[in-house]
């Protein structure tokens, strides 16, 4: 295993991290690092032989966190942030159709199962109540569930 990190690399971030027991001084499943926060490799370990685990230094936060390599980019890459995170619920801001049949009407509520960065884009995959389907959907056709002024008399 080479990793495609080095010692002073800076990288960005691409999921959130949360704690999962090892970080001292925080409750388990409480947000450590956003994504999109960008931190500095200063070493570079194994995780049961076949993993390998980057420590990076996020100096604004005031954290040291390991980060698998699947979490992570170079900083200088393209990163377009995102405002919704998995299983947050969301509100559709207009009719969403795909081939001219209703998918979703103005209003509908659905949640995140998923943020999906391709190169010079970004998107959700979201499911909608009663439905088992996944639809990818842009930012600029949701709202958070609390911004009613956007998404009209959502219940």
């Amino acid at each position: 295993m080479k990793p495609a990190y080095d010692y002073g690399s800076e990288v960005r971030l691409t999921r959130n991290v949360r704690n999962d027991g090892t970080y001292p001084g925080k409750e388990v499943g409480e947000m450590l690092i956003r994504r999109g926060s960008v931190g500095v490799v200063y070493d570079v370990g194994t995780y049961l032989q076949d993993q390998l685990i980057y420590r990076v230094n996020f100096l604004e936060a005031g954290m040291t966190v390991g980060c698998r390599e699947e979490e992570l980019i170079l900083a200088e890459d393209e990163w377009i942030p995102n405002r919704f995170e998995f299983r947050e619920k969301v509100v559709t801001k207009v009719t969403l159709q795909s081939e001219g049949q209703v998918i979703a009407p103005k209003g509908t509520v659905g949640e995140v199962q998923k943020v999906v960065r391709e190169p010079g884009t970004m998107y959700y995959l979201i499911k909608f109540s009663g439905d088992d389907e996944l639809y990818e959907i842009p930012e600029l056709a949701l709202a958070g569930e609390d911004d009613e002024q956007e998404c009209g008399n959502a219940s």
